[in-house]
């Protein structure tokens, strides 16, 4: 799968009960769709996977699938610390729709450089998908560092790309300098997605293109034609934005920002706690200063 350009990890929308709200999957999905994103993730951390159901997770997956239409792709988050468990999920799951994995190193184990080598290789051959390492040290309390994954993507021909959150630009340069030209590193961070475009990543999985994916494109349009001008005032224009979606959490803020924008409530679900009024202003006043500039 070529990753190139903005791939979104959707949010998974919740009615005020704390069902999911099924009625607002077309809208959110569509907004993705007509801002030009490239690819579409489900089940990612931004979904709040963690705290879905194996039935909600199937009928999510319903959903989205009919609210795209085959519009764009799609890829599909399976991770997990039980390397067996990963692989049982991904050989009961219809991938048919999909066509990557985007699976997280595992978490609260704290594995060994050799333990990830290892959970992710034997999650790659048992996997009829392609797979994206996710590395998201923040979440997960190990780093999957750089040798590791040259390593990985070296010897395990299902490994085609990482998406790399761990917020060290040294990092994701020593990748995008040693990994062959085939292997795509992928910005897992809004905040840095110009700066790794620039050192040579194919793109971003976003969360704020839930919300406002059209300046994203924008701005790799403009670092592809090279008007880096224009790319960095897209860059400055969208960053406190970026860092107010963060503030109290992902995926509360963006949530906040959807609800702002009538795409869903910014309901979440324990042990998440939905934004607070302050930033829920703070986040409308952007919106509203923002109206005819983005």
């Amino acid at each position: 799968m070529d990753l190139k350009g903005i791939g979104v990890a959707m949010v998974t929308p919740f009615k005020e009960n704390g069902e999911i709200d099924f009625g607002a999957i077309p809208g959110i999905v569509e907004n993705i769709i007509t801002g030009r994103a490239d690819y579409l993730v489900v089940l990612g951390t931004t979904a709040e996977v963690t705290s879905l159901t194996d039935s909600e997770k199937k009928a999510l997956i319903k959903e989205v699938v009919f609210a795209n239409q085959n519009k764009i792709p799609l890829v599909i988050g399976i991770g997990g610390n039980n390397t067996a468990k990963v692989i049982a999920e991904i050989q009961s799951t219809d991938l048919s729709p999909f066509q990557a994995i985007l699976s997280v190193s595992p978490y609260y184990n704290k594995p060994t450089q050799e333990g990830i080598f290892q959970h992710f290789k034997h999650v790659a051959e048992a996997s009829p998908l392609p797979i994206i390492v996710y590395n998201v040290p923040s979440r997960t309390g190990s780093n999957v560092e750089p040798t590791t994954f040259i390593c990985l993507s070296e010897e395990v021909e299902n490994i085609i790309a990482i998406k790399d959150a761990s917020g060290s630009m040294d990092q994701a340069q020593q990748m995008l300098k040693d990994c062959a030209p085939h292997i795509q590193v992928i910005s897992g961070d809004d905040a840095l997605t110009l700066p790794m475009l620039l050192a040579g990543a194919v793109g971003t999985i976003s969360v704020l293109g839930n919300a406002l994916p059209v300046p994203l494109k924008e701005m790799m349009h403009y670092v592809e034609s090279g008007d880096l001008k224009k790319a960095y005032g897209l860059h400055y224009q969208l960053l406190d934005v970026i860092n107010l979606i963060f503030e109290e959490g992902n995926p509360v803020g963006i949530k906040a920002l959807l609800q702002s924008m009538g795409l869903c409530s910014k309901v979440v679900r324990l042990p998440l706690v939905e934004a607070t009024s302050e930033l829920h202003e703070r986040l409308q006043k952007f919106l509203e200063a923002s109206l005819h500039s983005l």
